[in-house]
């Protein structure tokens, strides 16, 4: 497949992308072996309160008051954010590709991505995001969430590009699916090896 207009951005998924995802289930779920919560109820609760602090209507501290501080515990909340932050781990070797892509075309990269405020800025300066990512279309800097199509649409207002410049990359299908109907080209993230292959039809090779 080749695009009619040169691609000049690459918008793109953070957690399941470049990194590992920043709080999922299975995070939670070791949480709780170690922690010493009821996974269920913590899950429960963290259904009913994250899509808040995701979309930058509360802090980190308030979310866990709601999920595991509404009772006393042995341990501190900095105890359990520092466990959070620990959870994220990069996949150098995407990091390095779209990194060699952005220098070698001249690429815009604009990270789309769902994220709470202190876990986001924490992985942008842990694994050196800002130094390659020229803007973060984060929801919790937009109040935004995917799968909000206007998210996509701030995302090119914020690149300044046309949907058919840009290459929207995400593991989670249903999105790329979302981000498709504003007109952009999409690539289902699940390897390295597919996504390199998928970005050389559209001419981005190294």
């Amino acid at each position: 497949m080749t695009s009619l207009q040169p691609i000049k951005a690459l918008f793109l998924d953070i957690g399941g992308v470049l990194l590992t995802n920043g709080w999922d289930r299975n995070a939670r779920r070791r949480a709780a072996e170690l922690f010493n919560l009821d996974y269920e109820q913590l899950n429960e609760r963290h259904h009913l309160t994250f899509d808040t602090y995701e979309a930058g209507k509360l802090s980190l501290d308030d979310y866990l008051k709601r999920i595991v501080f509404y009772e006393k515990r042995s341990y501190s909340p900095l105890e359990f954010t520092r466990f959070i932050m620990e959870q994220s781990q990069p996949y150098a070797d995407m990091i390095q590709l779209i990194s060699q892509l952005k220098q070698t075309y001249g690429l815009k990269l604009i990270a789309v991505n769902n994220e709470g405020r202190e876990i986001n800025s924490y992985r942008i300066r842990q694994f050196g995001l800002d130094t390659f990512i020229d803007a973060f279309v984060s929801s919790c800097y937009v109040h935004l969430r995917k799968p909000d199509v206007d998210i996509f649409q701030l995302a090119l207002d914020v690149a300044q590009v046309e949907p058919e410049q840009v290459i929207y990359i995400d593991d989670r299908y249903m999105f790329v699916q979302i981000a498709r109907t504003v007109g952009m080209h999409c690539l289902h993230h699940t390897s390295i090896d597919s996504t390199q292959q998928a970005l050389a039809s559209y001419g981005l090779t190294l």
